[in-house]
């Protein structure tokens, strides 16, 4: 009978840590979770249906996830073009706008929301300039596209910055070498490395902006449907004492969220992983 040797780990307490994370992943994800599908289970299918299905409800499904999925797009270009500029550029005031680009993060959405409201409405400091040429920003889904581009622009930069300085130079150099010029430098060596992380900013940004309420809620001018959002109408359900309808809303966005989240993050694996073969 062979005698297995007992497999030793470099670092120890997997165990406890293990049961720690599992623990702390239960009691703030998992959990809630489950509860938000059991308070939806209360209700009969045709209940849930008629609920999630309603006209109001599906026109705020369409705003959000269009206004959600335009402002991620609008970050993962322009975030990545501010994480080049800090990462290749040296310039006077770079500490302090790669600290301006967390200010999202630190703000209050709501203490957001009623800024951007301020600025882009039709008397406001930037509003009134568009409102000359017939261009409304607060409260319609332009208003909303440009809060929650807001809110996911430092997803974008963060997730692109770090790789961007690990990228060896090496290869560019090479390229350069061999006659490659900056626009070819960039397609065929530089992009193909950053791209995972764009699209790992862009599914957080996207992510975050399915979710958001506080920065929105005051630009958009909650207009059933027109600029109601899918979170204001689950606030709505709750102050209508109507928590089942509530969860069955959330409950479809939910699962929307993780299935779209799976999608980006297999993209991602297989991008990386064609990028690492070759």
């Amino acid at each position: 009978m062979v005698n297995k040797k007992k497999r030793h780990r470099v670092l120890p307490g997997f165990g406890l840590s293990m049961g720690y994370t599992l623990i702390y992943l239960s009691l703030i994800v998992l959990i809630p979770i489950a509860f938000l599908f059991l308070k939806a289970s209360t209700m009969s299918l045709a209940e849930f249906w008629d609920t999630v299905t309603d006209d109001r409800v599906v026109a705020s499904y369409k705003l959000t996830i269009y206004t959600s999925f335009i402002a991620a797009f609008l970050n993962a270009i322009f975030g990545t073009l501010i994480a080049w500029v800090l990462v290749r550029y040296e310039f006077y005031g770079k500490r302090i706008i790669d600290a301006l680009v967390d200010l999202p993060f630190a703000l209050p959405t709501a203490v957001a929301g009623i800024a951007l409201t301020t600025i882009y409405a039709p008397n406001g400091w930037i509003g009134q300039y568009f409102d000359s040429i017939g261009i409304k920003v607060a409260y319609t889904p332009l208003g909303i596209m440009v809060a929650l581009t807001f809110i996911g622009l430092p997803f974008v930069v963060r997730s692109v910055q770090p790789v961007l300085q690990d990228l060896d130079r090496q290869y560019e150099e090479a390229a350069s070498t061999l006659g490659a010029n900056s626009m070819q430098i960039f397609v065929k060596i530089i992009f193909p490395a950053i791209f995972p992380a764009i699209l790992t900013g862009f599914a957080l940004a996207f992510a975050r902006a399915l979710g958001e309420y506080g920065s929105v809620v005051f630009i958009s001018g909650n207009m059933p449907m027109k600029t109601e959002i899918v979170p204001l109408l689950i606030i709505t359900k709750l102050e209508q004492f109507n928590y089942a309808g509530a969860a069955a809303i959330a409950v479809v966005m939910l699962v929307f969220s993780f299935i779209l989240l799976f999608l980006i993050n297999f993209w991602q694996w297989r991008t990386m992983k064609k990028y690492q073969m070759n």
